[in-house]
């Protein structure tokens, strides 16, 4: 049997979709499999963003939760539960090496600057910028 035709053209295409979408799918599955991986220390990335977000969940008001809801509210819904937990990791961290006993919006917006990736920070500056919140103090951060 030949394959001729529409049938032909079907075929090949589905090929190349199939095939881009395991590489998609395969990046990320590496992606995650790399931060899970310990380093010198014995913790991974994954592992300290847990730690981080465990000690300081007692210092969370509900205004600081519902500011980071809504800075992370641009990232697509497929991928903001990872953006969201990366993010509250960072002000986690910051917290607790600064020993402060509330976090508090500027602590949010610094671990926010730092959490997110510097080709993303065109994003953040618009999503400040619309909940009127002067980046002038933060610009060393960017």
């Amino acid at each position: 049997m030949q394959l001729t035709g529409w049938f032909l053209w079907f075929i090949l295409i589905w090929i190349f979709v199939f095939a881009g979408l395991m590489a998609i799918g395969g990046f990320f599955m590496f992606r995650k499999f790399l931060k899970k991986m310990p380093k010198e220390d014995g913790k991974s990335v994954m592992d300290w963003e847990e730690y981080y977000v465990y000690q300081t969940r007692h210092l969370w008001g509900e205004e600081e939760k519902h500011l980071l809801e809504d800075l992370v509210s641009p990232v697509p819904e497929l991928f903001r539960d990872v953006a969201r937990h990366k993010i509250a990791g960072k002000i986690g961290e910051l917290a607790l090496n600064e020993k402060v006993s509330k976090i508090t919006e500027e602590l949010v917006i610094r671990g926010y600057i730092q959490a997110t990736p510097k080709r993303d920070h065109k994003f953040l500056r618009k999503k400040l910028f619309e909940n009127r919140i002067d980046v002038a103090p933060y610009e060393h951060l960017f």
